[in-house]
């Protein structure tokens, strides 16, 4: 009787048979013969069968090109590395005049691709900007920009001019959102939380010489006041500037955009923002 029971308890949990679920016996189909000739095995000597063509990278037989290569220690991980597509000071100089960028808002990855100078892309693991020190001799403009990847040069070209630099780290799943911000929405996902940095850049985010958004407030303060006795420019103080408030602003190490916060939803049809109201969401979010 437990067979039984058993037997008709699992019924119950298989699906109704159709002509969807139903297959032939084990071993109701014999194995095809092989066929005779240049088409017969499995094998099809150093061509596919179809087109005749060797696989790629066959040379006859010989040592392929990429075993008698030796290794160098630059091409290590080379397809793991991370890739910061450039944009100099000259640039965002010309974009600042031309009108295309408004330095009276904090300047973010999202506002340099709209302007569409630059191409992003998180699929050739790009994970950001590199602003270089191109043009720092005949850069002026006072913006709060942030940035992925920079130098010295360009960090006192604009902190000389009245501005604030900040370097942040976000993963690729945040890059994809902010690059297209508009298709991002579109999908009715949640705002992504911004991941910490992975071991090979966290010490970089972490110094206040780069400006890192991980670093201590006042080891930033030193390291700008530092920054300009090298360079030999008297550093002006932000807090008398009229766009104090502006040159300030930063974001959350979790946020990826000004005025949202990680797990809301934004629906561009009806112009609404959900937020998620689960407690184990909220802490998830916010920690």
């Amino acid at each position: 009787m437990a067979s039984v029971e058993k037997a008709l308890s699992l019924l119950k949990n298989l699906p109704r048979v159709n002509l969807g679920n139903l297959k032939p016996l084990p071993g109701r189909r014999g194995k095809k013969p092989d066929r005779r000739g240049q088409h017969g095995g499995k094998n099809r000597g150093f061509g596919d069968g179809a087109n005749n063509l060797p696989r790629m990278g066959f040379e006859g037989g010989n040592v392929p090109f990429y075993r008698r290569m030796p290794v160098e220690p630059y091409y290590k991980d080379h397809a793991f590395r991370k890739q910061y597509p450039p944009l100099s000071l000259l640039q965002l100089q010309r974009l600042v005049d031309l009108g295309r960028i408004d330095t009276t808002e904090p300047i973010d990855l999202t506002t340099l691709c709209n302007t569409k100078v630059i191409t992003v892309n998180p699929h050739l693991k790009h994970y950001g900007i590199n602003l270089t020190d191109e043009g720092a001799d005949i850069f002026e403009a006072k913006v709060n920009i942030e940035i992925q990847w920079t130098n010295e040069i360009a960090i006192a070209a604009i902190e000389k001019s009245g501005g604030t630099i900040t370097t942040k780290f976000y993963d690729l799943q945040c890059i994809d959102a902010m690059v297209n911000p508009l298709l991002f929405f579109n999908r009715g996902i949640p705002i992504p939380r911004c991941k910490l940095p992975s071991m090979d850049v966290i010490e970089y985010y972490s110094d206040a010489k780069n400006r890192g958004y991980l670093a201590d407030p006042e080891l930033i303060r030193q390291a700008r006041i530092e920054l300009a006795q090298k360079m030999g420019y008297n550093l002006a103080d932000p807090s008398q500037d009229p766009l104090y408030e502006m040159l300030t602003k930063r974001k959350d190490p979790r946020q990826i955009w000004f005025g949202l916060s990680p797990g809301w939803v934004v629906n561009l049809k009806h112009k609404t923002v959900l937020k998620p109201n689960d407690p184990e969401l909220i802490e998830y979010y916010q920690s």
